[in-house]
């Protein structure tokens, strides 16, 4: 396995099955670097989104490294503000326009209920996901997701829906493994992908996760990101440091073992922890 293997979507896309997140980074010089040593350590998976502000930087990124287009999945998402049908058209067209790309790959509803739809959310995402639909069938788009949808708003898309998603991004990870979710996902053929996999960084509270690291000779976050391919998941670390960069694409070497996937898997829910934002109230 490498940064370069892929799964296979629903509709036959092939994604690279770690991607490099860019959530928190801030735009210019910091997600231009990052970015660009991301693309020199050998990603070709690069997530953002309208709402992370840092879509020009990213595409500048892209541009200057001289990776080939057709080598690289960028995925970005709907911003909040832009729900419904004739919005979402705008946005994708402001966000391609930002990258400076002439397509996306994959192309998400970041939020499901946000506040300015709270009355009408199921309304305002069955209009997006038609311009989406759209904007896949003209080729604009590869693939088209959601992200941070739980259960019943995916139920209430696929209400309307011509197309399934075929990703469903969220938090994710040993603090918070969301398995009524991720059941959801794999049984709708959804690819369950992990933002903040790293669950923001609490996960290297727990010592035990040190101890298992140690065991491996890996750091805690790439004992993490190795656990998350092995569930099946797609991982999106992130980092501005070169060296973390680097490190966090090193996980291709080893293998959990059952026994001590178990134990990460039984860290599910520790007082303490990162969970997941509440979709339901916000």
């Amino acid at each position: 396995m490498s940064l370069t293997d892929t799964y296979q979507l629903s509709n036959g896309v092939k994604i690279p099955i770690v991607g490099f997140g860019t959530w928190q980074t801030a735009s210019g010089d910091v997600a231009y670097e990052a970015v660009s040593e991301a693309l020199r350590a050998g990603y070709r998976h690069i997530d953002t989104a309208a709402a992370y502000g840092n879509e020009e930087s990213v595409g500048e990124a892209i541009k200057d490294s001289g990776v080939k287009r057709q080598d690289l999945f960028v995925t970005t998402k709907l911003w909040n503000a832009k729900h419904g049908y004739e919005a979402t058209k705008q946005g994708f067209a402001n966000s391609l326009c930002r990258l400076g790309l002439d397509y996306i790959d994959l192309y998400l509803i970041h939020w499901p209920n946000p506040a300015e739809f709270r009355d009408n959310w199921q309304q305002m995402n069955a209009e997006s996901w038609k311009a989406m639909e759209e904007l896949y069938r003209d080729g604009k788009v590869k693939a088209i997701g959601v992200s941070n949808f739980r259960e019943h708003h995916l139920d209430a898309l696929l209400e309307t829906a011509e197309i399934k998603p075929m990703v469903n991004q969220i938090f994710l990870n040993p603090s918070d493994l969301q398995p009524s979710v991720v059941d959801y996902n794999k049984n709708h053929g959804i690819l369950s992908e992990a933002y903040s996999p790293l669950g923001t960084g609490k996960v290297f509270a727990i010592a035990e996760l040190g101890e298992l690291a140690k065991k491996y000779h890996k750091s805690v976050p790439q004992l993490i990101l190795r656990w998350h391919l092995q569930h099946g998941f797609l991982p999106l670390p992130k980092s501005i440091h070169k060296d973390y960069i680097k490190e966090n694409a090193q996980i291709f070497d080893f293998e959990i073992d059952e026994t001590d996937m178990k134990k990460i898997d039984d860290h599910h829910g520790e007082a303490g922890l990162a969970t997941n934002p509440d979709t339901t109230a916000f």
